[in-house]
């Protein structure tokens, strides 16, 4: 029997090496493929949209917070592969009592790394795991953060405006990036008004592609609110996704905190 702790300190035991896994978050999923699971991965979800060649092909179980038991119990996994914010503490519940899950439960870049190795060990691919988080710490060590914090604020979503508060993923992406979130007191992802966001001292607005599609037409809306403020698209898969993507992150913050090196 093999035994694995995953990062809420649960003991998962495995009689062998997984073969049939499913994930339910698409960062992870993307993990998956770079860690060369191809044959293995047999189920997604309906967000897992990378590698496009996964989306298309593999079995979708449902969302990260509305997945299918039916489908799930259909495809037989020996492995689920779950997070504690992304998905729901009900389901990834009623899912243990069947089938070993692996969850993740990650705030911090340390966290990621662990995760990786962690996820790695369990599906037999340390070695590329190792790899891979030695690529993600060289990358961010090389990563040259604002010499003077930015006050900055980070916005998910629009009606309401919601950003990214002190306690999550995209907090700590931001503080290695020298970007100071000036929502870092609330937690989670607070809604906020205009009259709060004019009088946080906010100097730079970045609008996520994701989970809200923030577009160009939106940085004339959040322009007059802050008319002295920076306002820029942003690829959020680069501030919240803490798998292989990870590998990209700091050469995309290092050309939008230093456009003309």
């Amino acid at each position: 029997m093999l035994t694995f702790t995953d990062q809420l300190d649960r003991q998962i035991t495995l009689a062998h090496p997984p073969q049939r896994i499913i994930s339910l978050v698409p960062s992870q999923t993307e993990l998956l493929w770079s860690l060369g699971l191809e044959k293995e991965v047999v189920g997604i979800t309906k967000f897992c949209v990378r590698p496009s060649t996964w989306f298309r092909e593999k079995t979708r179980v449902g969302g990260t917070k509305n997945i299918h038991p039916d489908i799930i119990r259909s495809l037989n996994p020996d492995l689920i592969i779950a997070n504690k914010e992304e998905n729901t503490a009900a389901d990834v519940t009623a899912l243990m009592e069947h089938y070993p899950v692996w969850v993740s439960n990650i705030q911090t870049l340390d966290d990621a790394v662990e995760m990786i190795s962690g996820i790695g060990a369990i599906t037999g691919r340390q070695s590329a795991a190792t790899d891979i988080c030695t690529r993600i710490q060289a990358g961010f060590s090389a990563l040259q953060p604002l010499a003077e914090p930015e006050p900055t604020a980070y916005f998910i979503w629009r009606e309401p405006w919601m950003v990214a508060g002190g306690d999550t993923f995209i907090h700590e992406m931001l503080r290695a990036c020298g970007l100071q979130n000036v929502f870092g007191s609330r937690p989670r992802y607070p809604s906020v008004t205009a009259e709060e966001l004019f009088h946080s001292g906010c100097r730079r607005v970045l609008l996520s592609s994701e989970p809200y599609p923030f577009k160009e037409k939106h940085i004339a809306e959040l322009q007059t609110m802050l008319p002295e403020a920076q306002v820029q698209l942003v690829d959020g898969e680069m501030f919240s996704w803490y798998g292989s993507r990870l590998l990209e992150s700091p050469a995309y913050f290092q050309s939008l905190l230093h456009p003309s090196i």
